[in-house]
């Protein structure tokens, strides 16, 4: 472990851990509610029986001007298990076929953002020189769950040589 390396270790790395499953055994029953605007939209889903992460579709049109920084409406609140994290990430198609990318790289929604007002919103840059038109029921962006952890800080004195800042691997 590279960190182990340079760092004093604080304890030995875990012991790998190998899973054989069957994919998708596993399913989480997620509570969620369309807003008035997003009745008639389907859910996230899934587009193929291997993908890992699901689509949200625009709720309503939104035109993005060239360098602008847009926020895509989906018409949904979701409760985000406790425990979990919703990520929004871009789809593999949006920079290509319409110029538009995270301006951030994901989004992140917490377990508690789920009140009544807390409207998924997709934030999008058109990177391009032309308008862009989003339209309503177009999937935008997709999501995923992933279980985290909360950090407990502690603090430590650095014992070895620095590796050299940022960018200094030379690859």
């Amino acid at each position: 472990m590279l960190l182990q390396k340079h760092c004093a270790p604080t304890a030995p790395p875990p012991a790998p851990l190998f899973v054989i499953c069957n994919f998708f055994l596993f399913s989480m029953k997620i509570r969620i509610h369309r807003l008035p605007h997003a009745l008639d939209l389907p859910l996230p889903a899934y587009q193929t029986a291997g993908s890992v992460a699901f689509d949200f579709f625009a709720a309503e049109e939104t035109i993005i001007t060239p360098g602008e920084i847009a926020l895509v409406k989906t018409g949904l609140v979701i409760e985000t298990p406790a425990g979990y994290a919703l990520i929004i990430a871009s789809r593999s198609s949006s920079p290509l076929k319409k110029g538009i990318t995270p301006p951030h790289g994901i989004g992140v929604i917490d377990h508690d953002y789920c009140g009544p007002e807390d409207e998924i919103k997709v934030q999008v840059r058109n990177f391009t020189k032309e308008t862009v038109t989003i339209a309503r029921g177009e999937r935008i962006a997709q999501g995923f769950f992933i279980e985290i952890e909360k950090a407990e800080w502690e603090e430590f004195t650095p014992v070895s040589e620095s590796r050299g800042g940022f960018g200094s691997t030379g690859h």
